[in-house]
């Protein structure tokens, strides 16, 4: 798996004995390293998969999956960086490929489905919602090339170099994306603030 960076990792940089020791366990296959790994990143990369999926379910499904990829890939987190942070990056991998094998498309958008998200009447529960809640909601309604770059951009603060690589795209389709992704949010989000 190759290692790309984050700056969100610089925030971050010195892996604390308690990493090391806990990435240290988990390689010798101890259990309860392991539950102690998951039960301490579980909720934030549970975020980082809920940003990128389509629903709560599917987020989960991904969340699985990754820690999975997270216990057969130990040996590879070298103490370099943090271990959240390494753990973030090969979450955030996982559910690139996950969005790939269900070839879901990062180019263009389905002009039929942008007008049912945008102009579709019903009951919205934004209201009930806390504001994090609200927006991961408004996220998910996002095509899923646009919710995919959108998140690797301004979330995961990669560069457009980057997200092309990872997602088989060129910059140029990155950057129309984004663009595409932040005025598709904003309709959204003003739909959303109309209907409260």
């Amino acid at each position: 798996m190759p290692d790309y960076p984050n700056k969100r990792d610089d925030a971050r940089t010195t892996p604390g004995p308690a990493d090391l020791e806990l990435a240290a366990a988990c390689r010798a296959g101890d259990r309860r390293a392991q539950r102690d790994l998951w039960e301490r990143y579980k909720n934030r990369m549970y975020g980082v998969c809920l940003r990128l999926a389509a629903s709560p379910q599917e987020a989960e499904d991904w969340l699985q999956e990754a820690f999975i990829q997270v216990f057969r890939h130990i040996e590879k987190y070298r103490g370099e960086g943090s271990l959240e942070g390494w753990v973030r990056r090969v979450v955030v991998r996982t559910a690139i490929q996950l969005l790939k094998q269900q070839h879901l498309k990062t180019t263009g958008l389905d002009n039929e489905r942008l007008e049912r998200l945008l102009f579709e009447e019903g009951e919205t529960s934004a209201g009930e919602e806390d504001e994090p809640g609200r927006l991961v909601g408004l996220l998910q309604q996002l095509p899923p090339g646009f919710r995919a770059v959108l998140n690797l951009y301004v979330l995961e603060e990669r560069s457009h170099e980057e997200i092309a690589r990872e997602l088989n795209i060129t910059v140029g389709t990155s950057k129309s994306q984004l663009s595409r992704a932040k005025a598709f949010l904003k309709r959204l989000i003003d739909k959303t603030l109309i209907l409260l």
